[in-house]
């Protein structure tokens, strides 16, 4: 009898070895599959390779790790005019930042808002509202992206060419508009603040804002940061929106994404100018990075905090 339970044991050991292994490699060939372009972008963005004539290869090449190293695409980005623009680039990445900026406020105080509402207040129709808010929320943002630029060209926030400035409002509204309704993970982390917090203010004579405002948020730092971090980042990469609003005509008023997509495409597809688009992924890279390394403990506790309670 002890010899057969053995035999099991070892076989159950053998076996979950062997899945052990398996899964591991199966983890380590994605994770290689995941990171070669990002170390293909990396390594094109400090290429500094000259053909024999001594003009600058800035095109894709068909080696992978370049001959020589320097800095020569970064400063040419930075110095360089398209489309008319003088030093696009940091243009292009300034007007990104004020709209990340302008939408991370907007959206996470209503997202916040929303929540507190939802977990804190019952009022009619409340479960609706939830329910209504999940099915919507399986749908993509980009399907209402035709809807939301004929609104915004109805009031003049979209190709309006005495005001091309007026689609960056635009482009700001289809960002913060609906953030609302992202509510859900926000809301599961209020419902862990006890209600008898909420209930004592009211009995002092608080009113909800006054409750939001100076006990909940408090409670909320770790929260605060994992929403404003979504909503910084949502308007930083996105393409999609920013392409369709904003338009083709103004290139003075595109969002970094959208400039960095015209560098490769339009009236510069046939030129060196990979490595310069390289040298801006990088660039764009580093904010997200550099606030996700230094947030980091507290966008896994808004996370985690979040997802305690429905």
């Amino acid at each position: 009898m002890s010899m057969t339970k053995t035999k099991k044991v070892a076989s159950q050991s053998r076996n979950r070895r062997v899945s052990l292994t398996v899964t591991y490699a199966i983890l380590i060939i994605l994770g290689i599959i995941w990171l070669v372009p990002f170390v293909w972008i990396l390594l094109s963005a400090f290429r500094c390779d000259y053909q024999s004539d001594g003009t600058f290869i800035g095109t894709v090449t068909s080696y992978f790790f370049p001959k020589h190293f320097g800095l020569k695409n970064f400063a040419d980005l930075f110095s360089a005019t398209y489309y008319a623009v003088p030093r696009a680039f940091p243009r292009w990445m300034l007007n990104t930042l004020i709209i990340a900026v302008v939408d991370c406020l907007i959206s996470t105080f209503l997202v916040l808002s929303v929540a507190y509402c939802m977990s804190k207040l019952r009022f009619k129709l409340r479960k609706t509202f939830m329910n209504l808010s999940m099915v919507i929320g399986l749908f993509p943002g980009f399907m209402s992206m035709i809807a939301i630029y004929f609104l915004l060209k109805s009031i003049g926030l979209t190709g309006n060419p005495a005001h091309p400035e007026y689609s960056v409002i635009g482009l700001i509204l289809a960002y913060s508009a609906g953030a609302g309704l992202g509510f859900q993970i926000a809301k599961g982390f209020f419902d862990v603040i006890p209600n008898a917090l909420v209930e004592s203010a009211k009995l002092d004579g608080c009113t909800n804002f006054q409750i939001f405002r100076r006990i909940i948020l408090p409670l909320a730092k770790p929260i605060i940061i994992y929403q404003a971090l979504m909503s910084f980042t949502g308007p930083w990469m996105d393409f999609i929106f920013a392409k369709v609003i904003i338009g083709a005509d103004n290139p003075s008023y595109w969002t970094v994404s959208v400039g960095l997509y015209s560098m490769l495409f339009g009236q510069y597809s046939n030129t060196n100018l990979f490595t310069q688009f390289a040298a801006g992924c990088v660039i764009v890279a580093i904010p997200i990075v550099t606030l996700f390394m230094f947030l980091q403990k507290y966008y896994v506790e808004g996370v985690t905090a979040g997802a305690v309670k429905g």
